[in-house]
């Protein structure tokens, strides 16, 4: 009950803050405001840092409330033999994963999402995408 409360508390600070998250069956919330689609750090700090962290270790301030803990980021490369995997973690992106290491697949997937934002849908999504993870590639460790 208290780790409960303790996340309420932190949900509501996040709430007030940069962005917000909430609790809700088991799926943690990330609601979307319109960035814009060439800010990929903005775009992350919205909506990956809840669970991912502002630094991309996995350390966000809702990773608690997740069932498995949130990848961290910084490694992708340095797991992927050097190479940076950019056509999974956009597929991921807009797909979702299967991948036991996310659970139920409580990530969001944010292709259509990010899609909805705009009339020119296609060609602003990927641009997100592609921006979101270029970003998410500045973030590996070296």
């Amino acid at each position: 009950m208290l780790k409960y409360l303790s996340i309420l508390a932190v949900a509501v600070a996040i709430a007030s803050g940069m962005t917000c998250a909430a609790q809700t069956n088991s799926k943690v919330v990330i609601p979307v405001k319109k960035i814009s689609p060439v800010d990929g750090k903005q775009m992350y700090k919205n909506y990956c840092a809840p669970c991912h962290g502002i630094d991309g270790k996995g350390n966000g301030p809702v990773a608690g409330a997740l069932k498995s803990s949130p990848t961290d980021l910084t490694l992708l490369s340095r797991n992927n033999k050097g190479q940076f995997p950019d056509t999974h973690l956009v597929s991921v992106m807009e797909f979702g994963s299967n991948l036991p290491a996310h659970g139920s697949a409580q990530m969001p997937v944010w292709g259509p999402i990010l899609g909805k934002m705009n009339q020119m849908n296609a060609m602003d999504k990927q641009l997100r995408i592609s921006n979101l993870s270029s970003y998410i590639k500045s973030l590996q460790v070296k």
